[in-house]
């Protein structure tokens, strides 16, 4: 409901409040019962032996994600390097001043969202910034 999901667009121009909350309402059901049926299959598919997922590449699977993650967030870091730098060298230095510009400046954390004294900290110290 809150996101217009199907989009009004979709309804055409007579769509109102109340054919919103009605799509909505079955959207919601249609949800649950799909995730009744998932959870039903894989517990019966247990319960008849089987063994669900896949153990033999988990920590080349667990390995290959962290590396990625690691180097998306080296390459964050280095991308904000020379904001950071021109950042301090206006006179912010502590990691509340330098979150408070960041976000001033309208840019987002790597996650999308504000930046805090500890995620400036965890910035500084991936873009080997911190003095």
């Amino acid at each position: 409901m809150a996101q217009r999901v199907p989009s009004a667009a979709e309804l055409g121009r007579n769509a109102d409040p109340f054919m919103l909350h009605l799509y909505a309402a079955l959207a919601e059901k249609e949800r649950r019962l799909i995730a009744e049926r998932t959870k039903a299959a894989l517990a019966a598919k247990k319960a008849a032996g089987a063994r669900l997922g896949n153990p033999r590449n988990l920590d080349r699977a667990g390995n290959v994600g962290r590396a990625a993650l690691i180097d998306a967030a080296d390459q964050f870091a280095s991308g904000l390097r020379s904001t950071v730098q021109a950042i301090r060298s206006n006179g912010a230095i502590t990691l509340e001043s330098i979150a408070i510009e960041l976000n001033r400046r309208g840019i987002r954390s790597a996650r999308g969202g504000k930046w805090h004294r500890s995620s400036v900290r965890n910035l500084l110290d991936r873009a080997e910034l911190r003095t």
